[in-house]
Parts: C-alpha cells; sequence; structure tokens
C-alpha cells in the first residue's frame, strides 16, 4: 500500500471517528408536553412536567451530572428530607421517586422540616433546614454515598424560633460558603408588630442577624461563632447565587411588610401592597443595605427612612449613605431562589443571566396577590443591564389571584441540568418542570421573547390601580370585615384559607370554634410554637394584638366565626375585658 492510499485511508477514519464522536455528544432533548406543562414560556421553548406531585412540599432542588433531581422537601409523613426523581425510560419524566433521610426527626423540635437549600458543590449534595446546613458525599455516579449527613454549620443561638429563619446557601470559587441569618423581627420595633412602636436604634439585632456570613465550605460543626459577618443590613434572604463571572454574591430580599397596618396615619392599602421592594443585590464585602433603618422604594427609586425610624414614605435621611440594589421589584413577590445560568442549551441571551423564582405574595389585600412566576434579569459584561422581564408564567393557573390559597402552583426552586435545561420545582403540588430550548440558538431575539412582554400586563404582575384593582372597595362592608381586612386578612387571607404551611387556616377548625378564652388569648398575648391546625403543622410567630379595644377584638373574632363557613357564637366585649383583665393581673404577680 502506498503512502498515497495510507493517507487517504486514514483521512477516513478520522473523519468516521468524528462524526461518530459528534453523534455520541449530541444531546437528545424528549419532546415538551403539547401545553407546555400549563406554562407560558418565550417562542421555540418547550417545557415538560417531570413529575405532577411529590408527597410533601417540594422546596429547592439540585440535578447531578447523571440527571438525577434532588429536591428538598418541606413536609413529608415519615419525616424523609429528600426526594431522588429518576428518569429511567429517558421521556423525561421521572419514573422512579425515591425518598432519602430523616432530618425532620433528627432536629425534633426545632422546625427543622422547612428546607431552604439544595445544591450540589464539589462531589457534594448541599442542603439545610432552618437551622442546620448539611451535606451528603456523593459517589462517582452522583449518586448519595450511604451514612448520616455532615453537619456544616448550626444556627445555635438561644431564639431559635424566630422570623427570616431560612438559610439559603452559595459557594464561591475559594472554598467558601455563605450563608444569611435573617432578621429576627419586620423593622426591630421595642414593641414588636404593634403599631405605631419606634424602632431600637441602634438596632441590637445587627449583631448577630439582618446579614450574611462567610464560613469554610468543608469544615464541619461549626456554628456562626466561626464564620465572618461578610455584609450586613439585609432583612430575609431565601435565594442566593455567587456569579462566577464577576466573581461575586447576589441575593434577592424579601423587604418588610406592614406599612398601612402599623403606619395606618402615614401609608394607604395600596402603598403597603407595593412597597417596600423585593430586592436584587449585589453583595461585596462590607456592604451594608440599611435593613432595619432603611426600605427601597422602587416607585421613586431610592431608599428612603422607614417609619419606625422616623421615616412618611419621602424622607431619606440617614439612607443615602447605605448600598441601593441592582434592582427593586415589586414589593412581597417573595423571591425564593436565584440562579446564574451557566448552561450552553439555551441561547446566548441567557448566557450568566440571572433568573429569580418568585413565589408569590400572600400579603397584598385589598389588591390581588403578585408573583407566582420565574424572571429573567440579562447580564452583559458581567453587569446587570436593569431591565427583566418574564421568563416562564402560568403556575397559578387563575388571575387575578385574590387569596394564595386559589393559587394551584407556586415556583420556588430553580437548577439547571447537565444538558443545559432549567428546572422548576413548585412548593403546592411537588410539582417540577424542565424547561427546554429547540430553535436556532443563532436566530433568537426579541421577537421570540414578544409574547412574555404580554405577561406583564396579567394582574399577578403588573403594577395595580389603586382605585380599580381595589377588591375591598365596596362601602358596605361590614365593620367587622374591615377591621379583619386591617389587621388579619395579609397572615390568614381575605377569604381565611391561610398561606401554605406559613399562617394556619381558619375555615373548619376548632382553634376558631372552639374555647372562647383560648381565641381571646391568642388575639392578645400572641402566639408562638408548633400547633396543628386540620392535621397540618403550624409553626411561627403571631404578634400580640393586645392594642387593640376590647370592641375591637369582639367584633373580629365574631365575624371570624361567623364567617368562612364557621358558624360559631359571637364573643361579646365583656368577655375579652374578662380576659384582658386577667392577663393584666398575672402580670402584676409576676412583677
Amino acid at each position: 500500500m502506498n503512502d498515497q492510499l495510507k493517507s487517504l485511508l486514514f483521512a477516513i477514519v478520522i473523519v468516521i471517528s468524528s462524526i461518530q464522536c459528534s453523534q455520541k455528544s449530541k444531546i437528545i432533548l424528549p419532546p415538551g408536553d403539547s401545553d407546555n406543562g400549563g406554562l407560558f414560556i418565550p417562542d421555540h421553548f418547550e417545557a415538560l412536567v417531570v413529575t405532577d406531585s411529590i408527597e410533601g412540599k417540594a422546596r429547592h432542588l439540585a440535578v447531578n451530572n447523571f440527571g438525577a433531581i434532588f429536591v428538598n422537601l418541606r413536609y413529608s409523613k415519615n419525616g424523609e428530607t429528600i426526594a431522588i426523581l429518576k428518569d429511567t425510560t429517558h421521556n423525561g419524566k421521572a419514573n422512579l421517586i425515591e425518598l432519602h433521610g430523616n432530618i425532620k426527626k433528627q432536629e425534633s423540635g426545632s422546625r427543622g422540616s422547612y428546607s431552604t437549600a439544595m445544591k450540589i458543590h464539589n462531589g457534594y449534595l448541599y442542603f439545610s433546614t432552618e437551622l442546620v446546613v448539611y451535606r451528603h458525599k456523593l459517589d462517582e455516579h452522583g449518586e448519595i454515598v450511604p451514612g448520616e449527613p455532615e453537619v456544616i454549620m448550626t444556627d445555635d443561638h438561644p431564639h431559635r424560633q424566630h422570623q427570616h429563619i431560612g438559610k439559603p446557601i452559595a459557594f464561591d470559587n475559594k472554598g467558601y460558603m455563605y450563608v444569611p441569618f435573617g432578621g429576627p423581627s419586620n423593622a426591630c420595633q421595642v414593641e414588636g408588630r404593634t403599631p405605631g412602636s419606634p424602632g431600637m436604634d441602634p438596632c441590637p439585632q445587627l449583631e448577630d442577624h439582618g446579614g450574611i456570613w462567610r464560613f469554610d465550605a468543608n469544615k464541619t460543626n461549626q456554628t456562626q461563632k466561626d464564620g465572618y459577618k461578610f455584609a450586613t443590613g439585609i432583612r430575609s434572604v431565601v435565594g442566593l447565587d455567587w456569579n462566577p463571572v464577576d466573581e461575586t454574591l447576589y441575593a434577592v430580599v424579601h423587604g418588610r411588610d406592614d406599612l398601612f397596618r402599623l403606619f395606618p396615619e402615614k401609608y394607604t392599602p395600596w402603598q403597603s401592597a407595593m412597597l417596600p421592594s423585593e430586592e436584587f443585590i449585589r453583595v461585596t464585602e462590607g456592604s451594608d443595605f440599611g435593613w432595619p433603618y432603611c426600605y427601597y422604594d422602587q416607585i421613586q427609586n431610592k431608599k428612603v427612612l422607614a417609619p419606625e425610624y422616623g421615616g412618611d414614605g419621602k424622607i431619606i435621611g440617614r439612607c443615602e449613605s447605605f448600598d441601593d440594589p441592582v434592582i427593586g421589584f415589586p414589593g412581597h413577590w417573595a423571591p425564593n431562589d436565584l440562579m446564574f445560568y451557566q448552561g450552553d442549551q439555551l441561547p446566548e441571551y441567557y448566557k450568566n443571566g440571572a433568573f429569580i423564582a418568585f413565589h408569590g405574595s400572600t400579603n397584598r389585600a385589598p389588591y390581588p396577590q403578585a408573583g407566582y412566576f420565574v424572571g429573567f434579569v440579562p447580564f452583559k459584561n458581567g453587569k446587570a443591564t436593569g431591565e427583566w422581564e418574564v421568563f416562564a408564567d402560568g403556575f397559578a393557573q387563575i388571575d387575578p389571584i385574590i387569596s394564595v390559597y386559589r393559587a394551584v402552583n407556586r415556583p420556588m426552586g430553580l437548577s439547571t441540568g447537565p444538558d443545559g435545561s432549567i428546572y422548576i420545582s413548585d412548593s403546592n403540588q411537588g410539582k417540577v418542570w424542565r424547561v427546554m430550548y429547540k430553535g436556532d440558538k443563532n436566530n433568537f431575539g426579541e421577537n421570540e421573547r414578544a409574547n412574555m412582554g404580554l405577561r406583564k400586563l396579567a394582574n399577578h404582575i403588573k403594577t395595580p390601580d389603586e382605585e380599580n384593582d381595589n377588591l375591598m372597595k365596596d362601602e358596605n362592608l361590614s365593620e367587622g370585615h374591615t377591621l379583619y381586612f386591617r389587621y388579619c386578612s395579609a397572615c390568614h387571607q381575605d377569604d381565611g384559607h391561610g398561606a401554605g404551611g406559613r399562617f394556619p387556616p381558619l375555615v373548619n377548625t376548632d382553634w376558631v370554634t372552639g374555647d372562647k378564652t383560648r381565641l381571646i388569648n391568642i388575639v392578645l398575648k400572641g402566639l408562638e410554637g408548633t400547633i396543628e391546625v386540620n392535621g397540618l403543622s403550624f409553626s411561627g410567630l403571631m404578634p400580640q394584638h393586645s392594642f387593640l379595644k376590647d370592641d375591637e377584638i369582639a367584633t373580629i373574632l365574631t365575624y371570624i366565626r361567623t364567617n368562612f363557613g364557621n358558624e360559631a357564637s359571637a364573643i361579646e366585649i365583656h368577655e375579652v375585658s374578662k380576659v384582658r383583665k386577667m392577663l393584666n393581673q398575672d402580670k402584676a404577680h409576676k412583677h
């Protein structure tokens, strides 16, 4: 065989090998559902439902290199904390669902079931409850290595049951893990959520809360004292991620609540529904975003002084010295996850941009609840463009959303699969979607996103009209309904059905229709800890409402005992007065 023929044969072998390698490496995406799983998404994207339900409340999720999906569960009857979804038929649908772990039982009495993180980092599956960050070692197949998880960090504060206690996590490229410690109050008030109560100044809670701490990602059994306070002035973070392009930490922040309820002389119900902003922030070492002294007003595009510190919605004062957000989203949208996209399947437009899962509001009454979609913030040359858009919508399946109870699904967690697909979890049913791009990446532009621009006109996304969108503009509302709206509906909703696992329902429960004295006590003293309502556990804090007059309490309680399908007897003023007198006597004896 001459040299020329050898060279020709060698070239043919190289070409055939290249074709075979190309075919092996080519990603074959499964078909999307005919209705895209009920979602509205940009043109040439397809979506499918990986699973329509998981037993337990699905929170955050992560996908390993083999396509297995790990989902952190909030509740599960048997105490399992992680659901593992596998597709062995390669049609995109999870045909195997395994439950793993028993963190809820390990943390008995510590609210350990409220899952707040799920990420794969350096061969480990990291996940958290409100109080503890754990990790499992993953083997070469991406499976959890049998055995108990390692404890990486524990929140060991004595006041372990407080607000904004979630432990989302993020990792940088230097071996550090970042964990927020949320502010244990609304705005550091002297008397909790009592109307008109001033804020403590300086706020002592900022010493070990209201900020983000940095830890060694590989060191076990750490507590907060082992960490380093990286940034402060941050009320509550559930979504946190590291941007590898500008090598900076980013977070999405839940703004404070109750502007109208606590300061009705300064704010209208509309302002309280719209404000303050949910902030998308760029967090550098030493950042201070101003909580509890200030909040960001996305309508005025500036940070203003909080009413607890003398603000009226316009005064700036000390707030000019604090850091501003990258973007200020409308109030109460509840951004619960943040993900910088590093995959290659989607068009270049999405590369290195930020996806945000807006879980949706509970406390926008008398206006429609808002959020309930996945948004996208484009980045260019490592910086946010300042714009945002709707990437996926249709989760709630209704519009307007009058009560959170009526929303069918609520987007919660985000993750990128090994092929670049985006996965989205739902906290209501435990539903999981997979979103894929099937078009020509080179021809993707504004036209393909135009239909998503129309989604901004939906009631749950657009800025509501102060008059026309008021769901309670009926001037003939009863006094009980009016008082209930002002002081109770933000948590228990206008229809009394509560909100997910956070606020218990007032419907068909002995807590409402039963013992009058117990019910009055709850209003006057508040309630903290775990209770069971209609077979579900609720663990949180209801602030005391002793600032209300006896006749107001009687009117509110009579309203809830005779509405929402309840048919209990009225609460009389003298019954409230009697319980208040007994409580005052108990206080006097203790002092």
